[in-house]
């Protein structure tokens, strides 16, 4: 089943603790596709009276802060030995060449790398526990946490729902334009089929051979 098909199964309640949790758990360092719950749940809130936007971006931004805190807390805990540990248990995501690059980013741009993280999804969920295993200092990761998971997770709610309402308001107006265009070609298409008819009428009347005598 598609992420929105199944969102909109569960009771609003439950799409705010799915997206809060999902996004919690990928920024703590597990891979899990939060983008997408995310945007999905956005464009439900759209097409959903029942699902408040404002309340979703919240409870995205509240899962993302908080998962990166705990990320944070285990990598300064764990260290490099928990890099490893994460690289053979998530090979595809923790790979040798992902922690470099992901060092490197942290090395130029400091705690610009933690706010222009959370719109990398690899970055994404390297942020919290590598900030921690290079002991940058914890007011500045919780600055750029809290900033970064404001403008990720409330900007991509607003924009997502904003996009999905004026998407549908757009739908309903070109179904009415379809309608009136389909009525338009029918009249038409009617019109053209008896002026052809009537001519094709009269060019038989007169092929047809006048009888003698008249």
């Amino acid at each position: 089943m598609h992420v929105q098909e199944w969102l909109d199964t569960v009771p609003a309640a439950a799409v705010y603790a799915v997206v809060g949790l999902v996004i919690g758990l990928e920024s703590l360092g597990i891979p899990l596709p939060g983008e997408i719950i995310l945007v999905s749940a956005a464009l439900l809130s759209s097409q959903h009276a029942g699902i408040d936007p404002f309340v979703l971006g919240l409870c995205a931004t509240v899962g993302a802060v908080v998962g990166d805190s705990i990320g944070y807390a285990i990598g300064r805990k764990g260290g490099r030995p928990l890099l490893a540990w994460l690289g053979k248990k998530f090979p595809k995501h923790f790979s040798e060449g992902h922690i470099a690059t992901a060092e490197k980013s942290f090395e130029k741009w400091g705690m610009w790398a933690v706010f222009f993280g959370r719109f990398v999804a690899l970055l994404r969920i390297f942020a919290g526990p590598l900030a921690g295993v290079l002991r940058m200092p914890y007011w500045k990761f919780l600055v750029a946490n809290v900033l970064g998971g404001i403008v990720w997770a409330g900007g991509t709610t607003a924009v997502i729902y904003y996009v999905g309402v004026v998407a549908e308001s757009w739908l309903k107006k070109f179904s009415w334009l379809g309608l009136v265009a389909a009525v338009l070609i029918g009249l038409t298409s009617m019109l053209v089929l008896k002026r052809k008819a009537r001519k094709a009428q009269v060019a038989q009347q007169e092929a047809e051979p006048v009888p003698a005598g008249e």
